[in-house]
């Protein structure tokens, strides 16, 4: 006997009393939720049916669209497939490996997007990356600059200084030269 959602609405259980059981509430409200789902499925293997005898007939197929892309749909649709023609089987093969296809190639695009947006973004990156070095190489060989001339004035300062140093302990030494020379006159 096959078994239908009335058979489940419709089933009673005897009570037990004195012994644990479950809450007929809940497995009320649980097989009502089962017989929602199977009356979904079974309207759907109704409609796939009914697509299934419109393409075998020759009837205008129903554009790729509205063939449902899950994978449940699918397999609901296998046994009805198994007693059908040969040719109906090769149309639903067909029409499944171009679903394949499509998917496969709106994959490899994204793929092909993602990777064309990751380069665009890392030459972005590079190119950020070395005009900030341009910008901080310019910015210390004008640093180095100042700091040569700096250097080159500390020299020019240090040069000018010795020599002056110079001048002034050779003018001290002379003038003591004069002064023994002059007062070792005085004093014979």
């Amino acid at each position: 006997m096959a078994l239908t959602p009335d058979d489940v609405v419709t089933k009673q259980f005897q009570h037990v009393r004195f012994k644990d059981g479950f809450d007929p509430d809940e497995v009320d409200d649980f097989l009502d939720e089962v017989v929602l789902e199977w009356r979904k499925a079974l309207d759907e293997n109704a409609e796939l049916k009914a697509k299934l005898a419109a393409y075998e007939s020759g009837e205008k197929a129903a554009p790729v669209a509205e063939v449902p892309a899950a994978p449940a749909p699918v397999a609901a649709a296998a046994p009805v497939a198994e007693g059908a023609p040969a040719n109906a089987t090769a149309g639903i093969i067909e029409l499944a490996q171009r679903l394949h296809d499509e998917h496969v190639a709106e994959g490899k695009a994204q793929r092909d997007q993602l990777v064309a947006d990751a380069k665009a973004q890392a030459s972005k990156i590079l190119a950020d990356v070395e005009q900030k070095q341009r910008e901080e190489t310019a910015r210390l060989e004008r640093e180095r600059n100042v700091l040569e001339g700096k250097i080159a004035e500390l020299h020019d300062f240090e040069r000018n200084y010795r020599s002056q140093l110079r001048g002034y302990i050779e003018g001290q030494l002379r003038d003591l030269d004069e002064k023994g020379v002059s007062g070792s006159d005085s004093g014979q």
